[in-house]
């Protein structure tokens, strides 16, 4: 049986909670009030029912407590009701008749759990979100973006996961590193949403990220790490050498090989190319090209490679190639800005884009949007492409590009 003595008055107590009484911050009279109507207590108004009488009695119990006040349709007192109001100066007792917690003290607990947290939890990510929490609980605003005030372990277990994973340097799956700092395969999973936006607003350069690429910065991974090679060269892993021109397809070396890896056998190379999609990679042949596919936003480990193979092969001309999208732009802007080495973009102009407008997809609003905010910042070498997408309306898949 619905208890509406509680609906009622944590609705109204939700209601106080968010309203400028609560913050100080009222400039004229305000009254908290709830109103009966169809949504919001759509039991008063069924007919068939008991909840009429049920609601009468619990109102009129409350009213009697001094709890609310009760204003009733006109020439229909006693019979319908359309709204009743908090009485404030009963506030204390209605959290004590509720066992509810008030926001105020939750937040004061909050505040010293994040005060203890800053001294124990120090890194980049954490510090930020850690400082941007303290000050919305200061200013008396809402925290819920991220986390419940009502679940204070939560809030530390996010937090602790956050440093976690930005204090890790041993090579894991996400499900080992979940057993080893919580002795469960599945509490990491559970906090992806949330790791994820944190992330992104607290980060540095993870906007546009997946969440496993954001992850495999810190060298945790999904699955295995792989980076697949392409071309007439010799990789020489440890004392073994593989010989790939033969591989048609390829070869894929995982992550924790990735650092013994050196070149032997590349006077032939001429360009090297990195390729967003798997697909692509696969298809793709190019004479006196070493070809690598890094699977969308490179990490730590594939970087350290391009920049030993940049080391290697100082002379020759490095490209990019990936889908015609803002996606794509952005991948290869952070390739640039994180290895140094001076790619240029391939089969990502006009042209291709004309050659293959068939096959494009229309941009969505927010394409647009982030189009126009690159537009805005001024000159990016692959401006009148940007422009030419939002003229046209299109955007496009590099698998659609032929060799």
């Amino acid at each position: 049986m619905a208890r509406y003595d509680r609906i009622l008055l944590n609705a109204l107590i939700d209601s106080y909670e968010r309203s400028l009484l609560f913050t100080g911050e009222n400039k004229v009279n305000i009254r908290i009030s709830f109103p009966f109507t169809q949504k919001t207590l759509p039991d008063y108004f069924e007919e068939s029912s008991l909840a009429y009488e049920e609601i009468h009695a619990c109102v009129e119990e409350l009213e009697h407590r001094e709890f609310i006040s009760v204003e009733w349709k006109s020439g229909k007192a006693g019979h319908i009701i359309t709204r009743i109001f908090l009485r404030e100066e009963k506030l204390q007792e209605i959290y004590e008749y509720l066992h509810r917690t008030s926001r105020y003290q939750l937040q004061e607990q909050a505040k010293m759990l994040l005060k203890q947290a800053e001294q124990e939890y120090e890194s980049p990510v954490c510090a930020k979100f850690i400082f941007y929490l303290r000050e919305r609980l200061e200013a008396n605003k809402s925290v819920r973006e991220y986390l419940e005030l009502s679940d204070l372990e939560g809030m530390k277990r996010i937090i602790r996961t956050i440093y976690l994973i930005e204090r890790n340097e041993q090579p894991c799956y996400i499900r080992e590193f979940s057993i080893r700092h919580f002795s469960d395969s599945k509490v990491v999973e559970g906090m992806f949403g949330n790791v994820t936006k944190i992330m992104y607003n607290f980060g540095d350069g993870f906007k546009g990220m997946e969440l496993s690429d954001i992850l495999a910065e810190y060298n945790i991974y999904h699955t295995p790490n792989y980076v697949y090679f392409k071309g007439n060269v010799v990789l020489k892993v440890g004392e073994n050498l593989l010989p790939i021109g033969s591989m048609r397809q390829g070869i894929g070396v995982s992550g924790e090989d990735l650092p013994k890896i050196r070149l032997q056998d590349a006077h032939r190379i001429q360009k090297v190319i990195t390729i967003e999609n798997l697909t692509t990679f696969f298809r793709w042949q190019e004479e006196n090209s070493l070809i690598l596919y890094l699977g969308g936003y490179h990490n730590s480990v594939r970087r350290s490679l391009l920049k030993m193979i940049y080391k290697q092969l100082p002379n020759v001309v490095y490209y990019h190639f990936g889908d015609i999208d803002v996606g794509g732009f952005e991948i290869y802007e952070d390739l640039c800005a994180k290895t140094g080495i001076p790619f240029q973009l391939y089969r990502m102009d006009i042209d291709t884009l004309e050659k293959y407008v068939e096959f494009g997809r229309k941009l969505t609003e927010n394409d647009k949007k982030r189009i126009q905010k690159i537009l805005e910042k001024g000159q990016v070498p692959y401006g009148q492409v940007l422009q030419y997408m939002l003229t046209k309306d299109v955007k496009l898949e590099q698998e659609c590009v032929e060799i």
